[in-house]
């Protein structure tokens, strides 16, 4: 009975992450070893035009998407969409934050046949980020 219980409890919380969205995140240690070994990757950079010319990934689609959430935000992050169509490679989300907009941007990508084990989104975003000598003005 304890197994059965045990069991129906794991069930209950499988379809709770389920429901609530799972998103997959790259951590700033990672990312920076991504970057420094040059692994082939989409970077879709959501962050406002301001905050892009601020501090930016080379190589990093511009999009001003924030917070995406009209479809001409959306339809901004379509060179993203078409790279990876291009050439199928990870595709990370940065976001001023790493919140809702990057969660939107993620969502969006996905639905555009992204699949989501390609799918990332940089924990923290760019205002977490510690490694300043690695961004652009």
């Amino acid at each position: 009975m304890k197994k059965l219980i045990m069991i129906f409890v794991g069930l209950l919380l499988l379809c709770g992450r389920v429901q609530a969205g799972d998103y997959r995140y790259v951590a700033p240690e990672e990312m920076k070893q991504w970057l420094e070994t040059n692994k082939e990757m989409i970077m879709v950079d959501i962050q406002p035009a301001k905050d892009f010319s601020q501090h930016h990934f080379k190589g990093s689609f511009e999009t001003n998407a924030f917070p995406v959430e009209t479809e001409e935000q959306r339809q901004s992050i379509d060179k993203g969409v078409a790279a990876y169509k291009e050439k199928p490679r990870d595709v990370v989300v940065v976001c001023p934050r790493g919140g809702g907009g990057a969660k939107r941007c993620y969502d969006y990508l996905k639905s555009q046949g992204v699949p989501e084990e390609r799918l990332f989104i940089l924990t923290g975003g760019m205002d977490k980020w510690p490694y300043e000598e690695m961004v652009r003005p």
